[in-house]
């Protein structure tokens, strides 16, 4: 049977005047794009022009909610509770959905510290999961492979995509590196090219520490605003299908 993997990426990060990301050219190399939705950042006229660029490029549209936290780009922990959670998601689901026209996503990929806060809390993985399966049961929640997240949201009875980072070091649990740490970020184009072929070919990946973990993907992550972003993504398809993986949108395969 021959692999597939879905190739999505971080966007529609802009806000106001403030640009971020270069969206149009990763578009182009990607299946699925995870848009922002105001809260972490986005605003309505860049979710707007996002959806359109994505629909334009027939790249499917998920989601990519965060916490209430413009000035720290979503990446500061805040004390939520389970409910407010669910509202949070809820309400930038619906925002996104409402600027696509078939009024329909494929996923939803919480972003920065609610995506680290959910692997390391079981209240909170199951809240954005209810909440995801009570707007629309249909959408596929996107998790970090490895963790107890992916058992909660398939408990709870949601579709999950298991996804991996093409450019972002693991810790021996398979946590992801804090960005806070050196070696967190890996720029080098030679070993996120190998290290991702490794975790799709083989299920395993080189944690920080110099462990082998193993891994299993459905959708591999590369982020728009890491420097060389776009010739990354592009040798990075071409090595893929090279080995033969077929790069599809995951909805078209789970």
């Amino acid at each position: 049977m021959r692999k597939k993997i879905d190739f999505n990426s971080d966007m529609g990060e802009a806000f106001g005047a403030y640009t971020m990301g270069l969206d149009e050219e990763i578009l182009e190399h990607i299946t699925s794009a995870n848009i922002a939705c105001g809260f972490h950042a986005g605003d309505p006229m860049v979710m707007r022009q996002t959806v359109q660029l994505a629909e334009e490029r027939g790249v499917a549209i998920g989601a990519h909610p965060g916490l209430p936290d413009l000035m720290g780009f979503g990446r500061r922990d805040m004390a939520v509770s389970p409910e407010e959670a669910k509202s949070y998601i809820t309400y930038q689901v619906g925002a996104l959905t409402a600027f696509t026209k078939a009024k329909k996503l494929q996923h939803v990929k919480p972003h920065g510290a609610l995506y680290n806060m959910a692997v390391r809390n079981k209240e909170l993985a199951k809240a954005i999961a209810e909440a995801v399966k009570e707007f629309d049961k249909s959408l596929i929640l996107v998790v970090l492979a490895g963790t107890e997240w992916v058992q909660i949201v398939q408990e709870v009875g949601v579709k999950v995509a298991r996804e991996v980072f093409a450019d972002r070091a693991l810790n021996p649990d398979g946590s992801l590196v804090p960005r806070s740490k050196p070696g967190s970020v890996i720029h080098d184009l030679n070993e996120v090219v190998a290290r991702s072929l490794k975790m799709i070919t083989q299920g395993k990946v080189t944690a920080i520490n110099g462990q082998e973990i193993a891994i299993q993907a459905d959708t591999i992550s590369l982020h728009s605003d890491t420097p060389g972003a776009v010739q990354l993504a592009k040798t990075l398809k071409e090595h893929l299908k090279a080995e033969g993986i077929e790069i599809a949108p995951i909805g078209t395969f789970l």
